[in-house]
């Protein structure tokens, strides 16, 4: 590591990746130093994936290091600009899909699998006009599934392309302690690891953190005067179900993006990630004190389960006073590991529309078997707010008329799946904040929401930043 380079970029999750790999490209003269709080790819080991047993490794092997949690995740690639993030906001809907369908080439150039699904213009039509009769909407979105083994090796290779082939140097277990602003302009980070603390100099700095460094950068906004504002809170679980309930839909969709708005509250419910064949997971933040539900599934079919697992997303907009979103979501994430002594919390629907708790003897009685074997029987009922809870079961009642047997007695649902999204970064067009040479990017500067448009962020910037060193 040296003490100046042209560019730091803050976190190693696609946005600073893709941040890197165009700066590379466009700029090859360019040295960049990447920063992250996890470890090298390679390095990045999860004993619950190995032996089921969480170990709360500091930093979580899957939250934080080179590819953020993106390295373990199902690795699904949305190829529409509507989902995802904010990029429409930013850019039009044509310079949208040119930016998507130039991200996709190049993890494509990494080895990334040819198939795409959603492509079955037919059979979206009849989801789509089957959903309407009951007041769903189905997001169009056609997706390039990684799968979790394959969005490993992709994010490796481009590990090893900028670390062994590009002025690109990766430093692991660090964190940025502060970035530091002279006269309204950033000019360098305060970069603390086991070798204690050190000034490392640059002319221009990416705030790329994932959703684990959210609070690190609302922190930043608020010490140097960034405006922000609000994202809608996104809380609610993950369900679980036989794959003969959802086949219908993720054969041709991989993912059904479903969209319902409950009856009593009017809230929108969304379903996200959704792993056909796949795994539910845990994942750890703040230092391994709060745990939070997570899904995933690979490519490989000899890998798959016999169950569907996906997110079901209550999203609430929130107005002033209120200004912690992300503390919010804690907040009702912490309530749920309380009561399950630190684990993740899996009740069955039936005992939730009954009114009782699920425990060991009712869940050995469910067809519907957990993958998540260390999750602990409860009642959401304790930890979700009934405008939430209430919103689900709702949702999940609508569902069930284009995917029968989803509202069923063994149908699961595991607490608590929070996005810890940041609030919302003011910025221009190319990402760059009031403080000159300053850019927030990427899914914690509350700009994306997935793998896609989190890459797509990233070669935004690094154009902008060629383009001043032109």
């Amino acid at each position: 590591m040296k003490n100046f380079y042209d560019v730091i970029v803050v976190g190693a999750g696609p946005a600073g990746i893709f941040t890197a790999l165009e700066i590379a490209n466009k700029k090859p003269e360019l040295n960049v130093l990447i920063v992250d709080k996890g470890r090298n790819i390679e390095k990045r080991k999860c004993p619950a994936r190995i032996n089921g047993k969480c170990v709360k490794c500091n930093p979580c092997g899957i939250t934080y290091g080179w590819a953020g949690a993106g390295a373990f995740s199902d690795g699904k690639l949305s190829l529409s600009p509507e989902v995802g993030g904010r990029l429409l906001e930013y850019l039009s809907e044509d310079e949208s899909k040119e930016l998507i369908k130039y991200c996709d080439d190049i993890y494509m150039e990494f080895g990334a699998n040819e198939k795409v699904y959603g492509l079955n213009s037919d059979k979206v039509e009849d989801v789509k006009y089957e959903a309407s009769k009951h007041n769903i909407r189905l997001v169009e979105c056609p997706v390039r599934h990684l799968g979790t083994e394959l969005a490993y090796e992709v994010l490796k290779s481009m590990y090893h392309h900028l670390i062994d082939s590009t002025n690109t140097d990766f430093v692991e277990l660090s964190e940025v302690e502060e970035i530091i602003i002279e006269d309204n302009k950033a000019t360098g980070v305060l970069l603390k690891n086991k070798d204690g603390v050190f000034k490392v100099n640059a002319k221009y700095v990416v705030a790329a953190p994932g959703r684990g460094g959210a609070e690190w950068i609302a922190n930043e906004a608020k010490k140097h005067g960034i405006k922000v504002t609000n994202n809608a809170v996104d809380i609610g679980v993950r369900v679980e179900v036989p794959n003969s309930v959802m086949d219908h839909l993720t054969k041709d969709l991989y993912e059904a993006k479903l969209v319902y708005y409950s009856d009593t509250f009017g809230n929108k419910v969304r379903t996200f990630c959704m792993n056909p064949g796949g795994v539910v997971s845990a994942e750890y933040y703040d230092d391994n004190t709060i745990a939070v539900v997570n899904g995933h599934s690979y490519s490989d079919q000899k890998l798959r389960t016999s169950n569907t697992n996906f997110a079901m997303l209550v999203s609430t907009s929130f107005t002033e006073p209120f200004n912690q979103p992300i503390g919010y979501g804690k907040y009702i994430a912490q309530l749920g590991n309380m009561l399950t002594g630190g684990g993740i919390m899996v009740q069955r629907l039936g005992d939730l529309l009954k009114g009782r708790r699920t425990d060991v003897n009712r869940l050995s009685k469910s067809t519907t078997v957990p993958t998540l074997k260390s999750a602990v029987p409860g009642d959401l009922s304790f930890v979700l707010p009934q405008r939430h809870l209430t919103s689900i079961v709702e949702a999940l009642k609508a569902f069930d008329k284009i995917a029968p047997g989803l509202y069923s007695k063994n149908t699961l649902l595991y607490g608590v799946e929070v996005k810890f999204y940041s609030s919302k970064f003011s910025t221009n067009d190319k990402f760059e904040t009031a403080i000159n040479n300053l850019y927030t990017i990427g899914d914690g500067a509350g700009i994306t929401r997935g793998l896609m448009q989190a890459s797509a962020t990233g070669v935004i910037v690094a154009r902008d930043i060629t383009t001043k060193e032109d």
